[in-house]
């Protein structure tokens, strides 16, 4: 298959991935729609004010999408982070209200049974002799007369009213619970990343190299909304751990080496007794890959790209190789795709060999080659609970060491994030793996 075919089908793909997103985001800003303006107003003014509300908020997300690059940077950054912050307020507020629709439904149910469903006729008032006009002389009570529901009212209960005052209350609730939500998410996701320490045993390596850190961190996602101080700081935490390698596992950046030159300085920071090294994750393909490739080496680091290199302390060594991310392949560019058997070819079996491949599934792979550790990132945790549900139907891990086989595999939550600028349930992590040898 030639290059031009696998770009067209690469921008299909795309374009599908656009279309579901659309049809989601419409769903979703229709519910949202449904029960906070339909549901908590009446005809008028008011609801058409909050319906054309509910529309340009819909559009912020997608113009953020769209605008990219058509702006300038300091516009660009408000835009982007209007549309995914209001993206992250939108999904809980969805959650919230979904939450609570047994609530409504049981209340709706409970006034329902509250009402008398079908009362029957009552029974006419005998007439007294004499005629009607007899109801009337002094002395003889008055039957009452039956009192017609007001406007408004079924059966004596105030059905639609309470309906408005229960839907209105059941908004400001999910309303609160959305924005607690988001605050919280962005106030961890802005917050200095956690340090997690993980001890790992390789069988096969050598005591002499017992102790060796390894600190790796992911998705920095540098772009217009995050960089600056934010990511200056994940690289003083880095430099805290006195690394003798540092492995930065892919998703690096989400813009143009022109657009983010600025925001990628820091990295030239990073100080590593044995180097620093990096290699590509699926972001990397949606912008200009090579320019990175060429830029990146200008600031101490690294690129493995199905190759590796020799971690040694004195006599003693592990191989530490780097594959490209497993959506290189589909990207067009010549010599690009996933090679786990070219970054292991003619090495020696006998030394443990630990892998950078920015996505966990590509363990399948590293499994078969009898690697002994992978190190991934790509997952963020989930980023927003609850999708690291939703992750695992893609992905063997989410986040922490697990074993495939006999192949250990270490994702980490990622240092950046995606979309909002929100973490809830996943914080920014760096990662010290600190390699053991067998005891005894």
């Amino acid at each position: 298959m030639g290059g031009e075919e696998v770009l067209q089908l690469s921008l299909i793909a795309l374009l599908g991935f656009g279309t579901v997103v659309l049809v989601a985001m419409l769903l979703l800003h229709a519910y949202l729609w449904w029960r906070l303006v339909r549901g908590t107003t009446v005809p008028g003014r008011l609801r058409r004010r909050l319906t054309l509300l509910t529309v340009v908020l819909a559009l912020l997300p997608a113009g953020a999408v769209l605008l990219r690059r058509a702006l300038p940077s300091d516009a660009e950054a408000v835009v982007a982070w209007a549309g995914y912050s209001w993206l992250g307020i939108a999904f809980y507020l969805f959650l919230a209200l979904l939450a609570l629709e047994p609530v409504r439904l049981l209340l709706r149910l409970r006034d329902r049974r509250r009402a008398p469903a079908a009362a029957p006729d009552p029974v006419p008032d005998p007439v007294p002799a004499g005629g009607p006009a007899a109801a009337a002389e002094p002395g003889r009570p008055r039957p009452e007369a039956r009192r017609e529901p007001a406007s408004g009212e079924e059966d004596g209960v105030l059905l639609p009213s309470r309906r408005l005052f229960l839907a209105r209350g059941l908004a400001v609730t999910a309303g609160a619970v959305a924005l607690g939500t988001a605050g919280t998410g962005a106030y961890l996701a802005n917050s200095a990343p956690v340090v997690r320490r993980v001890p790992v045993t390789l069988p096969r390596l050598d005591p002499a190299l017992d102790g060796l850190r390894i600190v790796t961190f992911s998705d920095g996602h540098l772009s217009a909304t995050y960089g600056g101080r934010r990511f200056e700081r994940v690289v003083e935490t880095v430099n805290a751990q006195r690394p003798d390698v540092v492995a930065i596992v892919g998703d690096l950046v989400d813009g143009e080496v022109d657009e983010l030159r600025g925001e990628a300085a820091p990295l030239a920071d990073l100080v590593s007794a044995q180097g620093v090294f990096f290699v590509t994750g699926n972001h990397e393909y949606f912008v200009d890959t090579e320019a990175w490739l060429r830029h990146l080496p200008t600031l101490g680091i690294d690129v493995l790209r199905n190759e590796r290199v020799a971690i040694r302390r004195g006599g003693a060594s592990l191989d530490l190789a780097g594959i490209d991310d497993r959506t290189a392949a589909s990207s067009g560019l010549p010599g690009h795709g996933a090679d786990v058997e070219a970054a292991l070819d003619g090495r020696d079996d006998a030394t443990p060999v630990v892998l950078l491949a920015h996505q966990p599934v590509q363990v399948e792979q590293a499994r078969a080659a009898g690697v002994d550790l992978q190190l991934s990132g790509h997952t963020h945790g989930g980023q927003l609970w609850p999708f690291d549900y939703a992750i695992r139907l893609d992905q063997p891990a989410v986040e922490g060491l697990s074993r495939h086989g006999d192949t250990q595999l270490y994702v980490t939550a990622g240092a950046g994030n995606w979309g909002p600028q929100m973490r809830v349930g996943a914080r920014p992590e760096v990662t010290v793996i600190e390699l053991r040898a067998p005891r005894g």
